[in-house]
C-alpha cells in the first residue's frame, strides 16, 4: 500500500532521493507505479530501518544496518547477471546464430543479419 506524503516527513532527503531512485528504476521495468513505490519504500526500511528523523531508525544498530544494506547489494547483482543468460540468442555470434540456422535449414540465412537471424531462429522454434 502507497505511503501518504505525511508519513514520509519522517525520512531523510538521502532517505527520499533513494527510494526514488529505486522507483524510477522499476517504473523503466514496468512495473506499475503503486508497485514501484511500494517496493522502494520497503527496501529503503530494510536498508536504514525506517524513518531516521522519527528516531526508529536509531533503534537497529549500525551492524545490521549494514549487513541489510550489504544483502540488498548481493540480491541487486544477482538479478543484474540473471539478466543475460549466455544461452539467449542476443548473447549469441553471428557465426553461432548461422549454424543454429543451417542446422533448422532456415532458408536465406547467409543474407541475414543477426537480428534477422534471432528473429528466424525464434519463428522456427
Amino acid at each position: 500500500m502507497p505511503q501518504s506524503s505525511d508519513s514520509k516527513a519522517k525520512y531523510t532527503d538521502k532517505q527520499k532521493r533513494k527510494a526514488e531512485h529505486i522507483e524510477e528504476g522499476y517504473k523503466e521495468k514496468g512495473v506499475s507505479d503503486a508497485k514501484a513505490e511500494q517496493i522502494a519504500w520497503a527496501t529503503v526500511n530494510k536498508q536504514s530501518g525506517g524513518g531516521e528523523k522519527s528516531g526508529s531508525g536509531t533503534h537497529k544498530p549500525e551492524k545490521e544496518k549494514q549487513q541489510a544494506r550489504h544483502d540488498s547489494a548481493q540480491r541487486a547483482a544477482e538479478t543484474r547477471k540473471e539478466k543475460e543468460k549466455p544461452n539467449s540468442l542476443e548473447a549469441q555470434t553471428k557465426v553461432s546464430l548461422l549454424e543454429k540456422a543451417r542446422q533448422k535449414n532456415i532458408a536465406g540465412r547467409s543474407n541475414m543479419n543477426k537480428q534477422e537471424l534471432i528473429l528466424a531462429l525464434r519463428q522456427a522454434s
